[in-house]
């Protein structure tokens, strides 16, 4: 069986026959880039069905797994969420303008602002995120769970060898 991938190998080899031996990165990486695209646009899809784009839905799951009083600094959404100050700012803005955060400022310190998940917030997090959970399962039902283990695995290790060696997140 090939795929769009073996196509695109292909047509570089018999573009440029010298490159042959450099192609053995695109193997995993432009594979790694298609996947991302698709499950990308899944989620996209999921997080949309709940009334929150793709980025609250990170907010929201990353809030929910911090575990009690599920909340956090916005630097600490900022660390997770890995985008830009500007970014998060205006991503708990509209989460804020729909119920689903609140800023709580600690004592006379306004700079001090911890980012709370309300119970609203808790609710759409729970439906979204077993929605998100069954949509995962879903996109790969047909691949021997084996094979999901061992490419976990092996991406684990690629991610290693590339630095991404973070044992905790915020």
């Amino acid at each position: 069986m090939s795929d769009v991938v073996d196509a695109i190998i292909s047509q570089w080899v018999k573009e440029r026959p010298e490159v042959q031996e450099d192609l053995w990165p695109v193997e995993l990486l432009a594979r790694v880039q298609r996947l991302a695209r698709v499950i990308d646009k899944t989620a996209r899809a999921t997080a949309a069905a709940h009334g929150v784009e793709h980025g609250e839905f990170d907010v929201l799951t990353t809030l929910q797994r911090s575990g009690p009083p599920y909340t956090l600094t916005a630097g600490s959404l900022l660390k997770a969420s890995m985008v830009t100050s500007g970014a998060i700012t205006n991503r708990i803005d509209k989460m804020e303008a729909k119920g689903l955060v609140e800023r709580v400022r600690e004592g006379d310190d306004r700079r001090s602002v911890k980012i709370c998940l309300t119970e609203y917030g808790h609710e759409v997090t729970r439906a979204a995120f077993a929605d998100h959970l069954a949509n995962y399962a879903q996109l790969l039902d047909g691949v021997d769970r084996d094979l999901v283990e061992k490419t976990a695995e092996g991406l684990r290790q690629v991610l290693e060898t590339l630095g991404d060696t973070a044992t905790t997140v915020e």
